[in-house]
């Protein structure tokens, strides 16, 4: 029966049909007095509807379900809530799950950290990592472990703090979410990397330490043209804020991928940090125009800690070509040239846009990548004159120990610090309609996002998160950091295997690389076809 009614009157017309029905029943009832012109003008604007859904040519399912078919849109826009609220599991990592943003949370507000009846984590599933501990626990005095980064080649050092806020540019973060970081670093003591927009004026209003990023469109040093300019370059960098300088060759997000900060979104505040024109097209090119080869990169390195009078200056990739790394570590070795620091940043890292097959498939994990810059450093005999940090989807005290055991010295958080700014995973980042304020240039938007309470938020996360590293460290039975090993770490393989990190990650001996010794996989394959002299690989050398 309904088939055969479906196939003369369609029943996906059916609200479009009452509606109309309900329309000019209410319509007659109005000239009799006993409906509301309300009422009416609402039926007529839902007639409306649905006669221009018939009627357009852009979705098939308006012209199928018209009016009922707006429901399905409404739904898909407000899906991405229903589900964190209603339907995620508190483990379900997308990218961070309910139980990673809560602890941030109530660290960054003050709150209790402890959780009740024990883990939710599946102990007995694959991957499941844990800290072993010692019988004999040691006492640490304070959680600010401090890093001394600059070696011999630098005369203005920097004691970096063991957890810091990573890249963010202003413009992809608003204004009163930059100035509340750097509030935060500020009071906490701890660093503040500029992201490759520059330095605003809204990092300067408080003071707090920063790591002044240039990436390829060199923002805050650079000519009409794009290129490099020292005399700007060098009038920044005197700065007392800026501790350290960071040459970004490629991020997590989209390696290997520039940008364009579209005219009408470049304001003046946004020119003014970036030294561009108002209004106009900002590109953010792919590759560098200062150097094109290994020894290129490491001059410019020297020309940068030259320029700002001997300020720790060193460069952060994700991991692409193998060789291309090797060729940089070849330089270092062959030039004497030492960046005084290496920030390895994993392909899980976060963004505010970037095209899903570069987000999903492109560059090397955090872990991956640390171990092959380590062993590399470890191989040729300069790991004690480089500093490694690292960065990618750490947030608890346990992502700090596990990435330091891996080989980083330090660690940055980007979208851990947004949570403690607020930030609710809402996923908006890119469309100027962040909920919280954080990720928009909105000014009515941005005017929740109240400076000194988010600031002593960001304070309270970093220092609570260290509290936690400091008594990981204390049941372990270390004194520091820096005494953490591969082997303090354990992995289940299966049900009835678990295994030793030490004996899961390669590597490599000190001088290892230098006496010509390759370990297997990516040394073995790759190394004698690196050059310092370019990156691409060499046709002449032999695998």
């Amino acid at each position: 029966m309904l088939n055969w009614i479906d196939q003369r009157v369609p029943v996906r017309y059916l609200a479009f049909f009452a509606v109309v029905a309900l329309w000019v029943l209410s319509a007659l009832q109005l000239v009799v007095g006993q409906a509301s012109l309300a009422w009416v003008l609402l039926l007529t604007v839902l007639v409306g509807v649905g006669i221009h859904d018939l009627q357009q040519t852009r979705h098939a399912i308006l012209r199928n379900y018209p009016i009922i078919g707006h429901f399905r849109f409404l739904l898909e826009f407000i899906r991405p809530e229903l589900r964190q609220y209603f339907i995620e599991g508190d483990g379900e990592a997308v990218p961070f799950s309910r139980s990673q943003r809560s602890l941030v949370y109530a660290r960054a507000k003050g709150e209790s950290d402890k959780r009740p009846f024990g883990t939710q984590m599946n102990v007995r599933e694959a991957g499941y990592e844990w800290l072993t501990h010692s019988i004999s626990p040691s006492v640490i005095a304070s959680h600010d472990f401090r890093v001394h980064v600059g070696g011999a080649q630098c005369t203005q050092p920097y004691d970096i703090s063991l957890f810091n806020v990573s890249a963010m540019s202003f413009g992809a973060l608003s204004a009163n979410a930059i100035m509340a970081l750097n509030l935060g670093a500020k009071k906490g003591g701890f660093a503040h990397d500029t992201g490759e927009g520059s330095i605003s004026r809204y990092h300067r209003e408080h003071g707090g330490d920063l790591i002044w990023e240039i990436g390829s469109g060199y923002f805050g040093c650079r000519n009409d043209d794009g290129t490099f300019n020292a005399d700007r370059f060098k009038a920044n960098v005197q700065s007392p804020q800026v501790k350290m300088v960071e040459i970004k060759l490629s991020q997590g997000a989209k390696p290997g991928h520039g940008g364009v900060l579209p005219g009408p979104k470049v304001t003046p505040e946004i020119a003014e940090a970036r030294g561009v024109p108002v209004g106009v097209d900002c590109v953010s090119p792919a590759g560098h125009s200062s150097f094109e080869t290994p020894l290129g990169l490491l001059q410019f390195v020297q020309r940068l800690r030259e320029l700002s009078d001997g300020k720790p200056v060193g460069f952060k990739l994700c991991i692409g070509h193998p060789w291309e790394w090797f060729g940089i570590a070849k330089a270092m070795q062959q030039s004497g040239i030492y960046p005084d620091f290496i920030v390895v940043d994993g392909a899980e890292g976060g963004t505010g846009a970037a095209p899903v097959e570069f987000t999903d498939h492109m560059g090397m994990p955090m872990i991956e990548g640390l171990r092959l810059v380590h062993n590399t450093l470890v191989g040729l005999n300069l790991r004690q004159h480089i500093r490694l940090g690292a960065s990618g989807k750490i947030i608890s005290g346990f992502d700090v120990i596990r990435t330091l055991a891996m080989g980083a010295d330090w660690c940055n958080s980007a979208r851990g610090f947004m949570f403690a700014l607020g930030c609710i995973q809402a996923q908006t980042c890119h469309t100027g309609n962040c909920p919280t304020g954080v990720t928009t240039q909105d000014p009515h938007r941005q005017v929740a996002l109240v400076v000194p309470s988010k600031a002593d938020r960001v304070r309270n996360f970093h220092l609570q998160t260290l509290e936690s590293v400091r008594e990981m460290l204390q049941a372990t039975g270390l004194s520091g950091p820096s005494e953490l090993q591969l082997r303090h770490i354990m992995r289940r393989i299966s049900e009835h295997e678990i295994q030793n990190l030490a004996d899961l990650m390669p590597s490599v001996s000190e001088g290892a690389l230098n006496q010509g010794v390759l370990p297997e996989g990516l040394f073995a394959q790759y190394w004698q076809l690196a050059s310092a002299e370019h990156f691409h690989l060499s046709s002449s050398a032999k695998a």
